[in-house]
């Protein structure tokens, strides 16, 4: 496949969350690789993706982007499809959003990472839009919009030959909504990076790392901890950080802008690492356990598929304070083995992803999906 032409397509560059880490290991595999995304905030990505030729949209340009881009979410269908892409052979989009919905050219293959199906169209919806959040004017403007907004996401999957979904449980929501078949390649993790303390020694928090949004149930958690008056440190940002901090007691700290070096002692040292949503699959849930440290999730979506009860943490079957409460106290009580909880988070390597993307590449591009 050297000499393919090939493009990779995201949906944006804000910051670096699980989405952006598939991207950089789909840098690595094409090195030549072009990035086109809706838009870059220069400085927010590792420096092998800034030196990338990264080309925008007209979104590039747009007033009062960096604080409000959300508000520009109406036009990101048009964003996309205005890029041209009709000089490479092979495109690889990496959605969560838009970007699977790019128009490659005839005769072009088009394979789509799928992060999940938009999430604030599709399962989020009323995470995202609940009444008591939105204004009245909102209440009249959202839904029409978000209507739109699913129509175009079914029609434009159209437009993809093969789907790859980060797990599971997210090729059940391909299936539900464009009605496709999806292979399941799980994101990668830098397993060599996030490793265990060379002692071992705890301290007394507990950790959440996550973007603060609304169906992430960062509020479950807070909760919990301010009933308990136990450390809970909360490493991320969002549009819900001031809201959470509201919610906060004293025992409750937010870190954000932290270095790979501080995010990584940070998950050695804590008693626990904290999932208190259904998550697509949940890439800091793993960095956790590579770095030895046992979990406390909701018993839903990609935590089904990363965390084995009673070996690298433990499940809570219901979204609630209590359910939360009483996992947390049969956590305190339980050993778990760093080792082996090490062992379950090497399954999802970069190497591995690295082996599996590109087999599955090989194997569609043999089928004729492409023309050179």
């Amino acid at each position: 496949m050297d000499k393919i032409k090939v493009a990779l397509v995201h949906d944006w560059l804000t910051g670096r969350r699980g989405g952006e880490k598939v991207l950089e290991a789909l840098a690595e595999i094409f090195p030549q690789a072009p990035i086109y995304t809706l838009f870059h905030f220069s400085g927010s990505q590792i420096m092998e993706i800034e030196k990338r030729k990264i080309y925008t949209s007209f979104l590039q340009k747009a007033p009062f982007l960096h604080r409000y881009y959300r508000f520009y979410l109406p036009l990101f269908p048009l964003a996309i499809e205005l890029f041209n892409l009709q000089e490479y052979d092979l495109v690889i989009s990496s959605s969560h959003c838009v970007a699977k919905g790019i128009i490659p050219r005839p005769g072009a293959l088009h394979i789509a990472y799928i992060h999940s199906p938009m999430r604030y169209a599709w399962n989020q919806y009323y995470a995202y839009f609940s009444s008591q959040r939105l204004s009245l004017f909102k209440r009249f403007l959202i839904p029409p919009q978000i209507h739109y907004l699913r129509l175009w996401d079914v029609s434009s999957s159209a437009r993809v030959d093969y789907f790859i979904a980060n797990s599971v449980n997210v090729a059940k929501r391909i299936e539900r909504y464009y009605r496709r078949p999806a292979e399941v390649i799980y994101p990668p993790v830098d397993t060599d990076f996030f490793v265990p303390s060379k002692t071992d020694s705890r301290d007394d928090y507990f950790l959440i790392v996550s973007a603060l949004v609304p169906y992430k149930k960062i509020e479950l958690a807070i909760e919990a901890f301010n009933r308990l008056n136990k450390p809970l440190l909360v490493i991320g940002q969002g549009p819900e950080e001031k809201r959470l901090k509201k919610l906060a007691s004293s025992n409750i700290r937010f870190l954000k802008n932290l270095s790979d070096e501080e995010l990584r002692s940070f998950y050695q040292r804590a008693r626990g690492f904290i999932l208190p949503g259904e998550e697509d699959f949940g890439i800091a849930t793993v960095e956790a356990q590579a770095c030895g440290t046992p979990v406390v999730a909701f018993g839903r979506g990609g935590s089904l598929e990363t965390v084995l009860p009673e070996i690298t943490g433990l499940l809570f079957e219901e979204p609630t304070v209590e359910a939360l409460l009483e996992t947390l106290d049969k956590f305190s009580r339980l050993p778990f083995n760093r080792t082996a909880i090490r062992q379950q988070a090497e399954k999802f390597s970069r190497s591995a992803f690295r082996n599996k993307m590109i087999n599955f590449l090989n194997q569609v591009w043999k089928k004729g999906g492409g023309q050179v």
